[in-house]
């Protein structure tokens, strides 16, 4: 009902049971009764180190556990329920030792002030008591970097969000929600009663500590008449989770790789992300498809996860400034390289490595199929890192900046040019008319009726136009729920299908939210997550419940046997290539044919004959391309760039 789970009790003197519910294939939540036993069970795999394990992100009532394979993600499982009991007191315990405080200065004149004080009973000038007289716990992190819901405040300051959200809530605004506070670190849209503001800076990437408040802190908040800066800093904590930003090395940012002549409609720096932040509120981030990063990267001898760049529909136009080799994958954009007599040449268009030389220009073109291309050079970009990874996050803002024309980047490590590069390869995955993901139902499937549960993985969801790095939307018959009631925020992990009031199911991405409000009826499992970041608006979607223990999950056997009704592949003409599209089965043949020893004198006759069979079966428009192919034809094959 509420998707694959097991029933655990915290040790064997254990008091109540609670729930470990899985979450994909490589994570798990736990419901538990309160708040309190959720900051201990926190604690306590925190301070454990329980190996496998990436991010623990605390909620109102649960715990998510995050982690690198399905097989850490059920030994966390069989750990959580081998717990002592009196988890809640071991928390009360750890935070004692350990909080830090935090004094934030406040003035109390927010939009919903007077109106709390109806709400409350108590009066303006009674919330403004209430709220500055006390003690706050910072319980978990939120929304956005810096976002804490502080917990413990006086019983008497529950009120409920807003009917309607505002579109936007100034940086520094003070807000109650529930049982919750908390501070908002930059603008956005938000429900939440203001009663003040503060000048307190709660998110600064360039700090040590970049999060001013993080889980297990203690806050005061004070009333003050002016706006002025927090009195008493948060001292940096030896454990502290953040990671200093890693500047540029001299020695790369003094030399220009390549310019940005023209960025197409969004280009952004990706690498493998900064996974383990979650809990204050900041989102693994890194490439929307890692196997494109990876087949890019490799080309070129890089480290998998080394930075590139990632384009939107392929589109981009970039200078040289000195030699580089440069790898496209992703897409089946083709490029064009133009040197400075105007001379013209085509490189390989996927997961091959070519040589741009300086002054020459290459031009990355629009894809057909795919949404997403990677550009990687040897060597990596050189960019400032933020809690040690240089992506782009386009719903916090961390990260180096969407690239604009003439920004110019340099390579972060010249030595990896003497590595060797890897032989390209082709992931296999297949990006058709209707592409399949696969997914474990729940953690809240249970919150729709068996209908609904039905008609998620039976109807061809079509994707929607308002789709990016946060998510994809779809459009489709709406998704009723069972339950109406609110579910309190929870973490939610990168393939969190998403249910909102409309309907309409959500899938995150790389930026997506740590936590949600709204119940999750399925997870697609993570490998197939890189296959919905290439899906473009129109696409048709049908998802196929697995389960997560499945020994053939991470494998598509069906994939590489495939063959597509269209196959984009590039002939080489005179030095020149030519771009056609042909159907799968011919394009396969010709494959096997190209493949084949079969010595120079056949080799001819096979050049000769694909030529003759091109003028006769290529449409009109191919055609006219095709006439101008002599007899002596090199087939490069790119089936792999449609297998996506």
């Amino acid at each position: 009902m509420g998707g694959s789970k097991r029933m655990c009790s915290a040790g064997a003197g254990g008091s109540s049971p609670f729930t470990v519910r899985a979450v994909g294939d490589r994570a798990c939540i736990v419901d538990l009764p309160d708040l309190d036993t959720v900051l201990g069970l926190a604690a306590i795999l925190r301070e454990r180190g329980f190996p496998g394990v990436i991010d623990i992100v605390p909620a109102a009532r649960t715990v998510l556990v995050t982690c690198v394979d399905r097989a850490s993600a059920r030994r966390i499982a069989d750990e959580i329920a081998g717990l002592p009991s009196g988890i809640a007191s071991f928390a009360r315990s750890m935070l004692g030792e350990s909080a830090r405080v935090a004094i934030v200065d406040v003035v109390y004149d927010g939009e919903d002030l007077e109106a709390v004080g109806a709400l409350t009973g108590l009066s303006a000038a009674g919330v403004v008591a209430a709220h500055s007289g006390s003690r706050w716990t910072a319980a978990f992190g939120g929304f956005a970097p810096g976002f804490v819901y502080l917990t413990g405040g006086d019983a008497a300051l529950r009120v409920p969000r807003l009917e309607s959200p505002r579109e936007r809530v100034a940086p520094g605004s003070v807000g109650l929600a529930g049982a919750f506070s908390a501070v908002y670190p930059g603008a956005s849209p938000g429900g939440w009663r203001l009663i003040g503001r503060t000048t307190a800076q709660l998110w600064d990437a360039t700090r040590e500590r970049a999060s001013l408040i993080a889980p297990g802190d203690t806050v005061t908040f004070r009333a003050v008449r002016e706006q002025v800066a927090l009195a008493v800093p948060v001292p940096d904590a030896p454990d502290a989770p953040d990671v200093p930003d890693s500047p540029v090395p001299p020695e790369a940012a003094s030399s220009s790789a390549i310019t940005v002549i023209d960025p197409g409609m969004q280009t952004l720096v990706q690498d493998a992300g900064r996974a383990g932040h979650s809990a204050i509120g900041v989102s693994p981030s890194g490439a929307a498809d890692r196997v494109a990063l990876r087949c890019a990267n490799r080309a070129v001898g890089n480290a998998d996860g080394a930075a590139a760049l990632e384009t939107l529909n392929a589109a981009l136009v970039v200078r040289a400034d000195v030699d580089v080799s440069i790898a496209l994958a992703g897409t089946d954009a083709t490029a064009e390289i133009v040197g400075a007599g105007d001379e013209r040449r085509t490189p390989p268009s996927s997961q091959e490595a070519f040589t741009v030389r300086r002054g020459e220009v290459l031009r990355v073109g629009r894809a057909t199929r795919g949404m997403r291309g990677v550009l990687a050079i040897r060597g990596g970009f050189a960019v400032p890192r933020v809690l040690g990874s240089a992506s782009h996050d386009s719903l916090s803002g961390i990260g180096p900046a969407p690239l604009a024309a003439g920004d110019a980047l340099a390579i972060d490590d010249p030595r990896q040019a003497d590595r060797a590069a890897h032989s390209p390869e082709s992931d296999g995955r297949p990006i058709g008319d209707e592409v399949q993901l696969r997914f474990v139902p729940g953690p809240r499937s249970d919150w729709f009726d068996a209908k609904a549960r039905a008609a998620l993985a039976s109807q061809s969801w079509r994707l929607s136009a308002s789709s990016n790095r946060v998510g994809v939307r779809f459009d489709g018959t709406p998704l009723r729920r069972a339950r109406h009631d609110e579910l309190p925020s929870e973490g939610t992990v990168r393939g969190s299908i998403q249910v909102p009031l409309n309907g309409l199911p959500v899938l995150f991405l790389a930026d997506h939210p740590v936590t949600g409000g709204y119940p999750v009826i399925g997870t697609v499992i993570d490998a197939d997550t890189d296959i919905a970041a290439q899906l473009r608006p129109g696409s048709h979607v049908r998802f196929v419940p697995v389960d997560p223990d499945d020994p053939h999950l991470g494998s598509r056997p069906d994939a590489r046997s495939e063959i597509l009704e269209a196959v984009r592949l590039s002939f080489e003409v005179d030095g020149k290539r030519v771009a056609v599209t042909l159907p799968g089965a011919l394009a396969a043949a010709l494959d096997r044919l190209s493949a084949t020893d079969i010595g120079d004198d056949g080799r001819l006759l096979m050049e000769d004959t694909v030529a003759t069979l091109l003028r006769d079966i290529l449409s009109a428009s191919a055609a006219a391309a095709a006439g101008k192919i002599g007899t002596r034809v090199r087939q490069r094959p790119e089936i792999e760039s449609d297998h996506r």
